[in-house]
């Protein structure tokens, strides 16, 4: 499997203060506007998931497209219109909230409504050998989460936007998905300072019945130990 991910840099500000805030902002920007574009190889029953982390109440699409392995020319080239793909997406709690069949080349939507990891899995829906030859399938991937998921070109003709209030409109967006981020890891820190809370408490306890264990224990060695040299006539 291969990816190909975004890279972003960010040089140094002429401001001591300003320039780290500014800095800090473009890298945070920066982050959210990454997407997880892939692609990776099956076979003809082989089943590939990904984990995507989202936020609650976030849109989410995925573009995919398919190749198959040409031997004569060597190369991948568009798969045929009958091979299409089924995609399953599961949230956090396991509860299946897509399950589709596409074409060979398509788009899912989906959108969150509980924060945390979603299982996004792909498959094909070929069970003909004769499809895949013996071969390999290629999958191209591109995931999108949130205010990137939205086509701008297509909302600003819809909304006769102008340019100005187009980039608003991104801007405030990118803020309003900045902030279900901002709201997801306090969620996760809010998780994570429970369980620590709760293992903590069970330490404890499990502590003090040891102390308890080794203080019953004790009693009864010198319990014994007396009822065994009074037997003995030695005390």
């Amino acid at each position: 499997m291969a990816a190909k991910q975004d890279q972003c840099v960010v040089g140094p500000g002429p401001g001591a203060g300003l320039g780290k805030v500014v800095r800090a902002l473009l890298l945070l920007l920066c982050f959210a506007a990454r997407s997880g574009a892939l692609y990776f190889h099956i076979g003809e029953t082989e089943k590939k998931c990904f984990i995507e982390e989202i936020p609650d109440e976030t849109m989410v699409i995925g573009n995919y497209r398919t190749q198959l392995y040409d031997k004569q020319r060597e190369e991948y080239q568009p798969a045929t219109p009958g091979l299409g793909m089924f995609v399953e997406v599961k949230d956090p709690e396991d509860k299946v909230i897509l399950a589709r069949q596409y074409g060979s080349e398509g788009r899912f939507t989906f959108t969150s409504h509980t924060p945390g990891e979603h299982q996004i899995c792909l498959h094909s829906n070929s069970t003909k050998f004769s499809l895949f030859a013996g071969g390999m399938l290629r999958v191209h991937l591109d995931i999108q989460v949130g205010e990137h998921a939205n086509d701008y070109a297509e909302i600003a003709a819809k909304d006769k936007l102008s340019e100005l209030q187009l980039r608003v409109r991104q801007l405030v967006e990118q803020v309003e998905q900045i902030q279900k981020e901002q709201n997801y890891q306090r969620w996760r820190e809010e998780r994570f300072r429970q369980t620590s809370e709760s293992t903590n408490q069970r330490v404890l306890w499990w502590s003090i019945l040891q102390t308890l264990i080794l203080v019953a224990i004790g009693v009864w060695q010198m319990r014994h130990l007396k009822s065994f040299f009074e037997a003995k006539k030695l005390v």
